[in-house]
């Protein structure tokens, strides 16, 4: 017996009538405190659940939904067939995730892609180099010219997560295994975009730069 269950919210009910009352079986009495407990659990059972909704960490089903477009709007959606868990653990990352520094980008394409950026700065000289400066980290080896005309820019290159979902299908010129193209289980199966499925679209990286970038930043941007 659960605290608030129909059986519980039965006993106390009978709890409280005054002793002596009703004494013996009670079938009929029995029948209305039993239907009266059914109500009353419905109840209790509706409070319990409004009362996590109260809580990011302990909110649920569309609730969340609705917590995620409250603070992102449509830039942090659940993922098809993704759980309350994973999908809460988004929300709260993204609320206190690093914004507005180059580790913070870095860190944000990373997670969604699973590959590292390259990100480079021209009013850096970390990544561009100095001519007269041999020891200077980008000295002959960067190959790229740095520019003040440019301030608050930076060019990202990011890398697309890898697709899953299908595979090639088997050799085309096997005359005993060329059969059913259409059929993704056939050895010579010409594949198809629609099987493939990536963890994050190149919206979601455009996104993701624009949550974290500095305001007033231009983030020129390769998708590869």
């Amino acid at each position: 017996m659960a605290t608030g269950d129909q059986n519980d919210v039965f006993k106390r009910l009978k709890d409280l009538l005054p002793n002596g009352w009703f004494t013996g079986d009670t079938p009929i009495l029995d029948g209305l405190l039993w239907g009266a407990a059914y109500a009353l659990n419905f109840v209790y059972t509706l409070w319990a659940y409004a009362k996590l909704q109260t809580r990011i960490k302990w909110a649920t089903d569309g609730w969340l939904d609705m917590i995620a477009a409250d603070f992102f709007g449509n830039t942090l959606l659940r993922k098809k067939g993704q759980g309350d868990s994973s999908f809460r653990n988004r929300i709260i990352i993204n609320l206190f995730r690093e914004r507005g520094t180059r580790a913070a980008m870095v860190k944000v394409l990373e997670e969604i892609t699973g590959n590292t950026p390259d990100i480079f700065e021209p009013n850096r000289p970390l990544d561009t180099g100095a001519l007269n400066s041999p020891h200077s980290k980008g000295y002959c080896g960067v190959a790229r010219m740095g520019s003040l005309a440019v301030p608050y820019t930076a060019m990202i290159t990011a890398y697309r997560p890898a697709a899953v979902g299908t595979a090639a299908g088997g050799a085309f010129c096997a005359a005993p295994k060329v059969a059913a193209l259409n059929k993704p289980l056939a050895s010579s199966y010409t594949n198809s975009l629609s099987l493939v499925t990536t963890s994050a679209t190149d919206e979601d990286i455009y996104e993701a730069i624009s949550a974290v970038k500095p305001v007033g930043t231009i983030m020129w941007t390769a998708i590869k």
